[in-house]
């Protein structure tokens, strides 16, 4: 299971669709406002939500993480992380 989401998102539609589409509580994930809240920075977001999920992690005392990262011209891919 994982404990957190972290959604590197350009547009606010793509977090709404991807918690419709796969069930995802609001106060799971982007808890701290995701890439969007960042300014969305090219070739930045993925290091700095990476670091601010794995921050929420040892504050909630969670394990486990999901973080997509842009890597520009639209395409993306996605990390675990697990906290031990």
């Amino acid at each position: 299971d994982i404990d957190l989401f972290e959604l590197n998102e350009a547009f606010a539609s793509v977090v709404l669709r991807y918690m419709q589409a796969f069930e995802i509580p609001h106060d799971k994930i982007n808890v701290n406002g995701g890439a969007i809240a960042m300014g969305h920075p090219l070739g930045a977001t993925g290091a700095m939500i990476l670091g601010t999920v794995l921050d929420e992690l040892e504050r909630r005392d969670l394990t486990t993480a999901l973080v997509t990262l842009c890597i520009g011209a639209g395409m993306g891919t996605a990390t675990i992380i697990e906290r031990v």
